[in-house]
């Protein structure tokens, strides 16, 4: 569903993308690990073209992001749901309004079919009760939860999820991991996720790989992925260790 081949992107004389390639098929869930700053948010960018490789092809659907027009790649957009690191939800509006949004702008849908589906996806992600709510009034789990009701409200082929779980708790994480995981086995849809998370990736992936210095180093199943010889995922692996047992100390 999603084939990335030998991408390179450097942003003047920096060089963040060094010829990653990777494959997720369809209705797999992908995971994408790394420090900061190894580029994860800008491959991220590529898959929904909002950037566009300096060398190498992004292929998303059977489509070659390079080769289309802005109407083609408008069109491909509505079959990706995109979360985004900061919820990205719009504060004056409820939550059953951010979660329309999508479905009012594709502009075909009645609104009796917009209330019906809106109602059905927060349904889906426990979120009935808060409909009404400004994001304001909402934990930081539930506008990870609402804006992942967006992403899926058009029912796409692909989600693209960026750090879906950043800055929460581990009940809460693993609440909204859950969700993820739910969401995608209803829908049937294939996902990429990225963050920097072991017990997100553990939690949701069929396959995970680890970014560094702007190459995949390291990918596989999750038990496979724990195993790895590699310099950098051991390293990243043991700081992780390392911050799990200092939390459960405190």
């Amino acid at each position: 569903m999603i084939h990335v081949e030998d991408v390179w992107k450097s942003f003047g004389d920096l060089p963040v993308l060094r010829g990653v390639s990777f494959d997720v098929p369809e209705g797999s869930t992908f995971v994408l690990l790394g420090r900061s700053g190894s580029g994860k948010s800008v491959l991220f960018r590529h898959l929904d073209g909002l950037l566009q490789p300096d060398r190498g092809r992004v292929v998303v659907d059977g489509h070659d992001l390079g080769h289309l027009g802005a109407r083609e790649l408008e069109e491909l957009r509505r079959e990706l749901g995109i979360q985004f690191q900061g919820s990205a939800l719009f504060d004056s509006l409820s939550v059953f309004d951010n979660v329309a949004m999508p479905l009012r702008e594709i502009g075909h849908l009645k609104p009796a079919a917009v209330r019906a589906r809106v109602k059905e996806t927060l349904e889906l992600l426990g979120l009935t009760a808060a409909a009404e709510e400004l994001p304001g009034s909402l934990s930081g789990g539930m506008m990870k939860r609402v804006a992942f009701a967006r992403a899926i409200a058009l029912k796409p082929k692909i989600l693209l999820s960026d750090e879906p779980a950043a800055g929460l708790d581990p009940i809460t994480s693993k609440a909204v991991e859950d969700a993820i995981t739910a969401a995608k086995r209803t829908l049937g849809c294939t996902a990429f996720v990225i963050t920097f998370s072991l017990a997100t990736a553990f939690h949701i992936a069929d396959v995970v790989a680890f970014l560094d210095e702007g190459r995949i180093v390291e990918q596989g199943p999750p038990d496979a992925f724990r195993r790895s010889r590699n310099s950098a995922v051991r390293a990243f692996l043991h700081s992780w260790l390392e911050r799990e047992e200092a939390s459960r100390a405190v």
